[in-house]
């Protein structure tokens, strides 16, 4: 079983992998939760996560998006 400590970096890495396989890839917050089984909370700081190492950015309408992509 993964601790929460262990489980942070192994999502990370995954959403970094998705995000890169699929360019153009656009999610809002519902539909991460939805993708990878995760709650309002963990999604919400891996995607924080995201945005603070400006791998992803959010765009006008809400969704995230590879911040080098569609710029």
């Amino acid at each position: 079983m993964l601790t929460a400590d262990a489980a942070i970096p192994m999502w990370l890495q995954r959403m970094r992998a998705e995000y890169t396989e699929i360019p153009g890839l656009h999610l809002t917050k519902p539909q991460v939760q939805r993708l990878w089984g995760l709650d309002p909370i963990i999604s919400e700081a891996l995607l924080d996560t995201l945005i603070d190492e400006r791998f992803l950015r959010k765009t006008p309408t809400g969704a995230y998006a590879r911040a080098e992509v569609d710029r």
